[in-house]
């Protein structure tokens, strides 16, 4: 019925019988209690069909509501949405450092700051807080400039915990790259097939998979974790160099800041000529690694579609997608399938978005997962068939 619900129309009783498969009275009797319940809400009748006039059934966008937190390695998010995933608050901190105690003194300070504007009857409908966050956040003090050990604080924080004691709600913890991907499989428009490669191009990249059409998590929380995974390069003689080493955001603002620009106004717009060289410089690089990754993943599984997403400005996100296009065309692909590759449609809010509307996605569609939305297409302008 949730499905039914989402659709673009408002269906009316018959119509939702029809389309689940219950009796008419099933049928009432469910949209009766869910009115009742303040879930569902009937709109205007439609008259001027053949037969009775239609009383359209609706989600209630007031009927429940949640809380998304992201805690990343370069700030603090949080939002609120409602039944619908519409944005009703939302807070964003920026620090140079995940220091756990600081971060997460913040998060506590959004979260109950954003629930304290609800009024009170509406704070009793918030479902649950949804965290998105690095798995194994401690391990990257280095590529932060971090003294080592400066993150360790992160082993033992009871984040889940924490934050369930100050704001009364039941806390899911989720990879944030999986949060994002949920965000664009859900609320975006780039992800139309029942496979798919994430890719968050985030202060260090990482990844999400949708496999028959759900979001595969792994067994352990960390499936697509690309970020991971070797390069053919080796870091001063050690072990060889993982895709963060060269495909993350945090070189690419490096680079900038070196050429004394700033690299949250180069991030946001995209413009200037001597920031589009820097970025250039450092998608060209991103990219041939990135291929390579892409190309080891399709070995493993036959990806139908690449999902390129992250904190680049869309005009960035665009040419970076098409380079890793490029890049793709240039490997033996022999007895590999063809994949598309496409741009993401979220951009940098997909990891809290993902965050918050999990709970709701729990609460109210328990049994279909994430199931990819029918009927949709991805914008041929942001797709290539490689």
């Amino acid at each position: 019925m949730h499905a039914v619900l989402q659709a673009e129309r408002w269906p009316s009783k018959a119509d939702i019988a029809r389309e689940t498969g219950l009796s008419g009275q099933a049928a009432s009797v469910i949209v009766n209690r869910l009115i009742e319940g303040g879930l569902l809400i009937k709109r205007d009748k439609v008259r001027g069909q053949i037969g009775q006039p239609s009383t359209p059934i609706a989600p209630n966008p007031d009927g429940a509501f949640s809380l998304g937190i992201k805690i990343g390695r370069r700030s603090v998010e949080a939002l609120l949405v409602d039944l619908l995933g519409k944005e009703l608050g939302a807070s964003r901190v920026r620090y140079e450092a995940p220091l756990p105690e600081p971060a997460m003194a913040t998060a506590i300070a959004q979260a109950t700051g954003l629930l304290g504007h609800l009024p009170a009857a509406a704070r009793e409908r918030v479902v649950g807080l949804g965290v998105a966050m690095p798995d194994e956040i401690h391990a990257w003090a280095t590529e932060l400039d971090l003294p080592v050990g400066a993150l360790d604080g992160w082993r033992t924080a009871d984040v889940a915990g924490a934050l369930e004691r100050a704001t009364g709600l039941p806390v899911s913890l989720y990879n944030d790259a999986s949060a994002a991907c949920a965000a664009e499989m859900i609320a975006g428009n780039a992800i139309t097939t029942r496979s798919a490669l994430y890719i968050y191009l985030g202060t260090f990249v990482g990844g999400g998979v949708v496999l028959d059409g759900r979001l595969y998590q792994g067994e352990q929380r960390n499936a697509g974790a690309i970020g991971s995974m070797p390069t053919g390069r080796r870091l001063d003689g050690g072990p060889p160099a993982q895709l963060i080493h060269s495909a993350s955001i945090f070189l690419l603002e490096a680079a900038l800041a070196a050429a004394g620009l700033a690299p949250s106004t180069a991030l946001a717009d995209g413009q200037g000529d001597e920031a589009n060289a820097i970025f250039d410089a450092w998608s060209e690089t991103a990219t041939a690694e990135l291929s390579r990754a892409v190309v080891s993943a399709l070995s493993v599984i036959d990806f139908q579609a690449i999902v390129v997403d992250g904190l680049l400005p869309p005009v960035w996100r665009q040419r970076v997608t098409a380079r890793l296009a490029a890049a793709l065309e240039g490997f033996n692909r022999s007895g590999l399938t063809p994949t598309t590759v496409a741009a993401g449609s979220i951009g940098p809010m997909a990891r809290v978005l993902g965050a918050a509307l999990l709970p709701l996605k729990a609460r109210f569609s328990p049994d279909t997962d994430l199931l990819v939305r029918s009927g949709t297409a991805a914008r041929p302008a942001d797709t290539a068939r490689v």
